[in-house]
């Protein structure tokens, strides 16, 4: 069992009337535990051309019954680069250079009538670059994969 702990911080002396100093973290931990945490991750570096829509998380029955967290950077220095985020081809936001997400990602497909179809849920975390190309890293953590067919593989 991992012990992963996620973190965050958000301090302004300027924001408020008053200084703001809010911090938070917690364990990443497997379905429906307190005690065990999540085994797996994976992590990758890519280069996403400009214009490009680009599959950074596919969902999978593989994990379709764990609980995830992603964890996406945008690695670009120009202040103007950026990329979209999607999810089911809709926007959940915009990553400048150097800004960074992390969020539960729920795979759960028990309402997809098909993959192919697109009829049903639609997990994919989606990227698209814009301006330039973008150097992005990212991070799957989960609980390992459970491969139901051969198709997961």
């Amino acid at each position: 069992m991992a012990t992963t702990t996620a973190s965050i911080t958000l301090s302004s002396s300027d924001l408020l009337s008053d200084d703001m100093s809010l911090s938070s973290s917690m364990q990443l931990y497997q379905n429906g535990t307190t005690a065990t945490g999540l085994d797996e991750m994976r992590y990758h570096r890519l280069v996403v051309p400009t214009g490009t829509n680009f599959d950074l998380i596919q969902d999978s029955t593989a994990l379709s019954e764990d609980a995830s967290y992603v964890y996406i950077v945008n690695k670009n220095t120009d202040v103007t680069d950026y990329i979209k985020i999607s999810i089911n081809s809709e926007e959940i936001g915009r990553l400048y250079a150097g800004d960074w997400l992390f969020m539960p990602w729920d795979n759960d497909l028990t309402d997809e009538q098909s993959v192919s179809d697109q009829t049903g849920n639609d997990s994919t975390i989606e990227i698209q670059a814009f301006t330039h190309e973008h150097i992005i890293e990212f991070a799957l953590f989960h609980n390992g994969e459970t491969l139901q067919t051969a198709a997961d593989s």
